[in-house]
């Protein structure tokens, strides 16, 4: 590849269901390619699923988003802010692994377990909702965006009567074209507000999972404030963000696949394999997963040199025909867990089973209460989240 032909990212997908052409050709003709930030800055594209899935598991690559040569997708610097300390998706060995392990234990599948009647309790009445009121309906705020939101503030002990608020901030800061000044003040509101909660819990510590965290850090002699409100602030935005674009996305192509459609009402065991490979086919995530060599790496026949950044283009790497056969079609009884939707290695999303367990039931519970289903625009005519570090759709009108 000549330098004149050095792509810049973010790339834009032409097409909801695949990944930009650019990124195909990218793993086609060069899997390890040298590719060129908004900002100017060269750093390495990756886009292979076992290129990927080395860098992501080696701990030569930090994930340290204050080290100069990490890939930053935005041209402005960071934000001054409230935490000093890096959070738990910056954090290289040996601080990530203590973190880690201090509050994966809030989303096991056990725990999941426990939350699944209260889960399907909250889609219940939100579909309870769309059917009492007027048609069409925008399902985004209707039922994708609610669901996982109301889930995770009652997780973390966040009211949800503040949603509004930390919804628009949270939709500011994951746009790559958000102005500088708006980020700043979207950032600063944001945590201004989890600090005045945080500080509340720690002064009253409830049953939610801050409020456990809080305790368990005293009793352990490692709390920390501002840690805490870093733990905060990522589960908060992550939590319902990614799920949300999953759910109208996922239900926008199952839609347009009546017989796939079909096959899940007539079984519901086969939603959670669907689940899988709706969350391989869309890969919101596609672009968030930078690292920056510690030491100098060959990786793929390709030597990184230390200093040197990487992004890991996961949305490629779950398309590469050497890992799933027929990789462009969506095959809702693949099953296949080895997709790197949620990444891969020890920064692998936390929140995955809960990510999963909301994606079954809405999808299961929507379709079987509300079988006339339908697009109320045409397709072309929806909005997509070109612009953003996760893809979905802005609005989605449905009627049935």
């Amino acid at each position: 590849m000549t330098a004149d032909a050095v792509p810049t990212l973010p790339i834009t997908r032409t097409c909801p269901y695949a990944p930009p052409a650019e990124h195909r050709r990218l793993r086609e003709e060069t899997p390890l390619a040298k590719v060129r930030l908004p900002n100017g800055v060269t750093v390495w594209a990756a886009t292979r699923h076992e290129d990927i899935r080395a860098i992501l598991s080696d701990p030569r690559f930090s994930s340290d988003r204050s080290n100069p040569g990490f890939p930053r997708l935005r041209q402005d610097p960071p934000p001054p802010s409230l935490i000093r300390k890096p959070l738990l998706i910056s954090m290289d060995l040996p601080e990530h692994g203590p973190a880690r392990r201090a509050v994966v234990g809030e989303f096991t599948v056990k725990r999941m377990a426990a939350l699944t009647p209260r889960i399907q309790q909250i889609v219940d009445e939100h579909i309870d909702a769309m059917l009492a009121g007027p048609r069409p309906v925008d399902l985004v705020q209707a039922l994708s965006l609610p669901v996982p939101s109301l889930v995770i503030c009652e997780m973390l002990g966040v009211p949800y009567a503040d949603h509004e608020f930390f919804q628009t901030r949270s939709t500011h800061l994951v746009s790559h074209k958000t102005p500088a000044e708006v980020v700043g003040r979207s950032f600063a509101e944001l945590l201004g507000y989890l600090n005045t909660l945080v500080t509340a819990k720690e002064q009253n510590p409830t049953d939610d999972l801050l409020g456990r965290q809080i305790l368990k850090h005293r009793e352990e002699g490692t709390y920390d404030h501002e840690a805490m409100l870093g733990l905060a602030f990522i589960l908060l935005i992550a939590g319902h963000e990614t799920t949300a674009n999953m759910i109208s996305l996922s239900t926008l192509v199952l839609l347009q696949n009546p017989e796939k459609l079909s096959a899940l009402r007539q079984d519901p065991s086969k939603t959670l394999a669907a689940v899988e490979e709706l969350l391989r086919y869309f890969t919101i995530a596609e672009s968030g997963l930078g690292r920056v060599a510690t030491e100098d790496v060959e990786i793929g026949g390709v030597l990184i040199r230390a200093g040197e950044g990487v992004l890991a283009l996961a949305n490629t790497g779950n398309r590469d025909p050497e890992v799933f056969e027929n990789a462009d079609e969506l095959d809702l009884e693949r099953g296949a867990r080895n997709h790197l939707a949620f990444g891969f290695g020890p920064h692998q999303c936390l929140g995955q089973n809960l990510a999963r367990l909301e994606l079954q039931i809405v999808i299961d519970t929507l379709f079987r209460r509300i079988p006339g289903l339908r697009p109320a625009v045409p397709v072309e005519e929806l909005s997509f989240k070109d612009d953003a570090t996760v893809y979905g759709i802005r609005e989605f009108p449905v009627t049935w």
